[in-house]
């Protein structure tokens, strides 16, 4: 990590700005991810209990269907936050720094373009499906409700890309993504 960004003194009104809206969105996405994966796990044990002794929860199936899918949306901002997406990292390793830098700068670019624009696609989609007033067959809530998340976690995952085009224009090392800076792993192979 640079001295720079140790330092609260020396940081710049980006790296302030990018460190604030960090920690607001880790904790969102946090939050999420946890809440759905906990009350997920509960439903379906619950459901798969009540089936065996009594009868199936009747709105299991949709509340499930709505859990994964905030869960796999919020997930895709959180996995660019800590450089879990795909991506070339050894292609990048074999780089210099400054190379690397002006790379993940460029793929961070079109990533954000690319989150931007299927962020504007489901917003599309979902006020296309709030016009349409279909109501799911168990609950009898709009089926749009669903859907609210596919923008929201498109648009978190572009603001996560402009975060590491921040943090690498701010800071002198390369960043992978805003949390995860570029570093080469040696693994060792064989025994010790």
């Amino acid at each position: 990590m640079s001295e720079k960004s140790d330092d609260p003194q020396k940081r710049t009104v980006f790296q302030k700005i990018n460190r604030y809206i960090g920690s607001v969105v880790n904790g969102v996405e946090v939050s999420i991810l946890v809440f759905c994966v906990a009350a997920l796990g509960i439903l379906l044990i619950a459901n798969v209990f009540a089936r065996t002794f009594f009868q199936s929860i009747y709105f299991a199936e949709e509340v499930s269907k709505f859990l994964v899918m905030l869960t796999t949306f919020t997930g895709v901002s959180y996995g660019v936050r800590k450089a879990r997406h795909i991506r070339m990292g050894a292609f990048l390793d074999a780089m210099p720094p400054n190379m690397e830098k002006i790379f993940i700068i460029f793929i961070s670019l079109i990533s954000a373009v690319v989150m931007a624009i299927m962020t504007w696609a489901s917003y599309e989609y979902l006020v296309n499906a709030m016009n349409k007033g279909h109501m799911t067959p168990a609950l009898r809530v709009p089926k749009w409700t669903f859907y609210v998340i596919i923008p929201i976690g498109f648009g978190l995952a572009c603001i996560q890309y402009i975060r590491t085009i921040i943090k690498n224009i701010t800071e002198k090392e390369p960043w992978q993504s805003p949390d995860q800076q570029s570093e080469y792993e040696d693994e060792e192979i064989g025994g010790a």
